[in-house]
């Protein structure tokens, strides 16, 4: 298979300009992507692009990843129903510096290399362009009716909020960058998400117009659960890329908890593993789908992909000590063990006040917002104490069930863990 190919049978191909697929084969091809600096890590969101570009250079091409210093200060309505919070000059380039240092890890900068991945910041250029340079020379290439005609255009501006100039100017400045490449560093290609066509195009347009040249694009689907819910989201928010906002515990689990729907369906985007590979676990799942064994080998390699192996390692330590071994006595984990508990909520309670029953204690401690609902779980056999099932609410929590002087393991259901802490 070439590239395109490829990436059509992994599900990463939505809209693709003619004579792309042509181009790619033809010669090195230099592409990029854009990032959008509005925090100093990115999240899962962002690994379709990552790996795209990392596909990109795999193949014998040569990535650019382009962080958007100018495009942050502006904002991007692409998807979007209101415009966003524009961020200060300090604040772009403290998130500026952390997305490229997450990027290193991922692209070959080696400059011994042909096709060596490169960053661009399109501040670069824009620094010093003033605004009547920029409708000069830009803005006279692209009429108001080819702008007004794109989706994310349309969209807003028949919307209660309408749109701002900055966000309707915001295709021309995107486009801007893909003239620029083009121009500076031969750059003939630009992916990203399906819901920048409309921007991209916008590119290739100011090519042709302004410069008499042929650029090319493709998009990938923008991915959503087969449940509905929003990718990349958990109930604590986003999954993060840096260790330090999302645990690499947190972010295995993400994976591990993956539908077999989307299982099925992320193994070909987020692993580089082969059709061949992957039909082979997909075949050993429908036999055992309790093995889960396409959650786990998923979870493994993107795991591994972006926080290295001891990252997925301390991952799988982690899992095993909260999940693994639940028939195991809770006194069987070390102080250690309960300290280092990832993806466990912590709570605080006065020893003064070990005695009471199990509804008053869980309400009191915060694990349960109210005691009705505290009742109701321990009546239906929610909860376990120290891995210990607690069904009558009459039932006391004292000093007996402390771990080591002064740890409680509460467990609501089969996934939810909270250590108590009593002092």
């Amino acid at each position: 298979m070439n590239l395109i190919e490829e990436l059509k049978w992994r599900g990463m191909v939505q809209d693709i300009m003619p004579g792309t697929e042509e181009q790619l084969s033809k010669e090195m091809t230099s592409g990029y992507i854009g990032f959008d600096p509005t925090s100093d890590s990115l999240h899962i969101g962002s690994l379709v692009p990552i790996l795209l570009l990392v596909h990109l250079q795999k193949a014998g091409h040569k990535p650019f990843a382009l962080v958007g210093g100018a495009t942050g200060m502006v904002g991007d309505p692409s998807g979007k129903s209101e415009e966003r919070n524009l961020l200060s000059e300090e604040t772009l380039n403290h998130n500026l510096a952390g997305v490229k240092k997450q990027l290193e890890k991922f692209l070959d900068f080696d400059p011994s290399l042909p096709n060596k991945a490169e960053m661009v910041n399109n501040y670069d250029w824009f620094r010093d362009m003033s605004f009547l340079d920029f409708i000069r020379d830009v803005g006279k290439h692209i009429t108001v009716n080819y702008m007004s005609a794109k989706d994310s255009v349309k969209k807003r501006l028949e919307g209660e909020n309408g749109m701002s100039f900055t966000e309707f100017t915001y295709q021309l400045v995107q486009g801007y960058d893909f003239y620029w490449l083009y121009k500076h560093r031969g750059c003939k290609l630009q992916m990203g998400g399906s819901d920048q066509w409309g921007n991209i195009t916008t590119g290739t347009e100011l090519i042709r117009r302004k410069a008499g040249g042929e650029a090319f694009a493709f998009t990938c689907p923008l991915l959503t659960k087969a449940d509905g819910g929003k990718f990349g989201k958990t109930e604590k928010g986003n999954v993060w890329l840096d260790p330090d906002k999302t645990s690499p515990y947190l972010f295995y689990q993400f994976w591990l908890n993956a539908s077999d729907a989307d299982a099925e369906k992320w193994i070909k985007i987020f692993t580089f593993l082969s059709p061949a590979g992957i039909g082979a676990l997909e075949d050993q799942h429908k036999k055992t789908p309790e093995h889960r064994i396409l959650q786990k080998t998923l979870a493994q390699h993107v795991t591994t992909f972006v926080h290295g192996e001891a990252g997925y390692q301390k991952a799988l330590a982690d899992t095993e000590k909260v999940f693994a071994n639940q028939s195991a006595p809770a006194e069987s984990l070390s102080e250690e063990d309960l300290q280092s508990l990832e993806g466990v909520a912590q709570f605080s309670y006065d020893t003064a006040r070990l005695g009471v029953d199990v509804v008053s204690f869980l309400a009191d401690s915060g694990i349960i917002a109210s005691k009705g609902e505290a009742r109701k779980l321990v009546q239906g056999g929610g909860l376990s104490i120290n891995r210990k099932k607690v069904e009558d609410v009459k039932a006391l929590v004292d000093d007996s069930h402390l771990l080591h002087g002064k740890y409680i393991l509460v467990q609501k259901g089969k996934k939810n863990y909270y250590l108590v802490t009593v002092s």
